[in-house]
């Protein structure tokens, strides 16, 4: 019988991993003086701004902290604590890992593609392998100290609570992160391309454009600290509702409750052993592309990952009949396969709408031609059409996992899925390095062969960054609908206990669309994701416009800048974005948070109060929580797989476009900058609201569960 010891040696091993590529990279060539003093102003600028945005998020979570304390007891709270905690540091450890391998991976540019690749990926890991080990680090050790340490039972309402509890601080810090640095990151893209690129004609990451050492802040603070606490919350969120899933349908049965509460967190385990192994399969062969040599890595872990979970279930279940199931060990292991098929769906299709040279990005270039408002019109398209694909191969996967296993398929289907984080956060944090390299090398001034390689390893980063997005985004769509099967198997857990006369209500909720209340929460849910997109890119408006102001103000007051005469304020710029990016995440970032309890209330009064009210209460929140995945899933998809088509849609004119009448549209020209006009639209598509709705779904459903939890009784 497999017990949790192995389960956290695993964790740490992707620690020591995690330490010995960073004394590996640190060991590297960090390049010139002039390429160490801006990459320092890089690594100052981020770790500033991560500074204040935790302050900021810790004042919040310090009043849910007590909250919680006082609402659901101190252990809950200390749950909220740990997930909250991890999340930071595993974000705040992977932002300064990036900040220090973009020089070293320019360095290594002007060696050989080969060993830049190398660097990149190296740092790109270590934040991949932090975020899976410290996730399954902090539920796995926790689970361990209530059940064995302090003797709770594993399907008590102490450690149910306590496991959702950690999902939500996990999710806070990722909302947070994931609005707060793409505020910042895209408010100075778009305000410095704006002046840069069109108005002034100057390259990007110019020297003299003052926005510039903000963009390269922003890729850190936004694409790697903001993605590593996202999939840091989607796996401990995914594998917490797993668990509680176990708690709630097989509390009868206790030797298939163990197996079946340890089962997610040892396929968490083994697939951080097989992603370790998969990091050193990333190797940029003889007539080789980049992004092939990233994609046999992504495929050496998909396959190593089918024999660890064969291994795990024959330890754990057990491939045979599982007492008090209506499934088989067997059935789950194919639900696992069928999460690893709809990851390898996902990031086929994402590959496909965002990569250069495929149509999609080809047609939104071909507009370009046409001017800007074709490129507009071209590029929303596509952002439209790319929802098809993707919703169904989730479809498929849900069916297929419920056929085998029921909801406790779905959620392992997509515990495998999460398994993966942690080469998949590796080729997201590729992205950022390879960026900020790109721009160390051109305002340091090194031969232009070394910008065209770190340019060739940022385009394949776009694509990554995109493809990885989308992953995020298919997870947390099944994450959630593994968290809404807990809400509801939850509510008839406090609707049975009310016939046991431990509580007080007992009308069983009505989800029939006949229900007003129900018709009344689907739509509140699913304008949920519309309103949180909207305020996200209007943040990122009024931050860029703000930008746009600065950067005009010091071209007029510094006539010397553009002559080199004299040095851009790149302070201020990035000061500005971090006031900005502070300030307006806060209301965003409190709508998921407040609006089940203002569902609920509002509902509650509406229907009279008692028992009815209670019952129409949770009718209508459950059917928010389900409006919020489906639409919420549309919209993520949408604005992050159309912003990143419309990136490299620019990009294309970055070596020559050749369009359908054969005529090379060169950088500089109309077309590239009616799509650079596209890219700024696009870009707080897909790094500000599109991700940040990812989170926005799952914590909504959290804090339903938490709601349920003080008030089901």
């Amino acid at each position: 019988m497999l017990t949790l010891l192995p389960i956290i040696a695993c964790g740490l091993l992707a620690l020591a991993y995690g330490a010995w590529a960073v004394r590996d990279l640190m060991a590297a060539d960090p390049g010139s003086a002039r390429m160490q003093e801006i990459a320092a102003a890089i690594a100052e600028g981020a770790g500033a701004y991560l500074k204040r945005q935790y302050l900021t998020i810790g004042a919040v979570g310090g009043v849910i902290f007590v909250l919680l304390g006082l609402g659901l007891g101190w252990l809950v709270a200390i749950g909220f604590a740990i997930g909250a905690t991890l999340s930071a540091a595993a974000g705040f450890i992977g932002m300064n890992v990036s900040v220090r391998a973009n020089v070293r991976t320019a360095q290594a540019a002007m060696r050989s593609l080969a060993a830049g690749l190398d660097l990149a990926f190296k740092a790109g890991a270590v934040t991949g392998l932090l975020v899976a080990g410290l996730a399954l680090l902090g539920v796995s050790v926790y689970f361990l100290v209530l059940t064995e340490g302090l003797g709770f039972s594993p399907s008590s309402r102490t450690v149910v609570n306590a496991l959702v509890a950690l999902g939500f601080g996990a999710s806070l810090i990722s909302i947070f992160a994931r609005l707060g640095g793409g505020i910042f990151t895209k408010g100075a893209d778009v305000g410095g391309d704006l002046v840069g690129k069109v108005e002034v004609g100057i390259p990007e990451d110019d020297p003299r454009n003052p926005a510039t050492i903000a963009d390269n802040v922003g890729d850190n603070v936004g694409d790697c600290a903001g993605m590593a606490a996202d999939l840091f919350e989607t796996y401990a969120v995914t594998v917490v509702a797993t668990m509680v899933l176990a708690a709630i349908f097989f509390a009868a049965t206790p030797q298939t409750l163990h197996a079946l509460q340890l089962y997610p967190l040892a396929i968490g385990g083994a697939c951080i052993l097989t992603s370790i192994a998969g990091t050193f399969f990333v190797k940029l062969r003889p007539n080789s592309s980049i992004m092939g040599a990233l994609y046999r890595g992504l495929l050496a872990t998909g396959g190593l990952s089918v024999f660890a979970l064969a291994l795990v279930t024959w330890l754990l279940p057990g491939f045979g009949p599982i007492a008090g199931a209506a499934f088989s060990g067997t059935a789950l292991f194919l639900c696992g396969i069928v999460g690893l098929v709809v990851t390898g769906g996902i990031v086929v299709i994402t590959e496909y709408y965002t990569g250069t040279g495929h149509r999609p990005v080809v047609s939104i270039a071909q507009a370009s031609v046409t001017g800007h408002g074709t490129n507009i019109i071209q590029g929303l398209a596509v952002s439209l059409e790319a929802t098809a694909l993707p919703t169904l191969v989730i479809i498929a996967g849900i069916l297929a996992a419920y056929g085998l296993a029921g909801l406790f398929g779905i959620a392992i289907a997509a515990t495998t899925m999460l398994a993966l984080a942690g080469m998949i956060v590796a080729l997201d944090a590729f992205g950022p390095v390879t960026d900020n390299a790109g721009g160390i090398a051109e305002m340091s001034g090194l031969p232009k062969e070394v910008r065209q390689s770190t340019d060739a390893l940022d385009a394949v980063g776009n694509t990554t960054k995109a493809v990885t997005k989308g992953y995020a985004i298919g997870s947390a769509g099944l994450g959630a609908l593994v968290l809404f099967a807990a809400y509801s198997q939850d509510l008839k857990y406090f609707i049975a206990q009310a016939g046991a006369g431990t509580y007080f209500w007992g009308v069983t909720p009505d989800f029939s669309l006949e229900n007003p209340y129900v018709v009344v929460g689907l739509l509140f849910g699913g304008l949920l994701p519309f309103l949180f997109a909207a305020m996200g890119m209007t943040a990122v408006g009024r931050a860029a416009s703000a930008i746009v102001e600065e950067v005009r103000r010091q071209f007029r007051e510094k006539p010397g800048i553009m002559a080199g005469r004299e040095k851009p304020d790149y302070s201020r710029a990035v000061d500005l974005l971090t006031r900005a990016a502070i300030k307006e995440m806060i209301l965003p970032s409190l709508l998921p948070v407040l609006s089940p309890v203002v569902c609920y209330f509002a509902i509650y009064l509406v229907a009279g109060g008692g028992v009815a009210g209670k019952s129409a209460a949770f009718s209508a929140v459950g059917a928010m929580l389900l409006g919020v995945i489906v639409t919420g899933l549309f919209v993520a998809i949408s604005m992050t797989s159309g912003g990143g088509a419309w990136d490299n849609a620019k990009k294309s004119f970055e070596d020559g476009f050749i369009d359908k009448d054969g005529v090379r549209h060169e950088k500089g020209s109309e077309a590239h900058k009616a799509a650079v006009t596209g890219d700024t639209v696009g870009d707080p598509y897909k790094d500000t609201a599109g991700p940040a709705v990812n989170p926005m779904i799952k914590i909504t459903n959290i804090v339903a569960l938490l709601l349920l939890a003080v008030l089901g009784h």
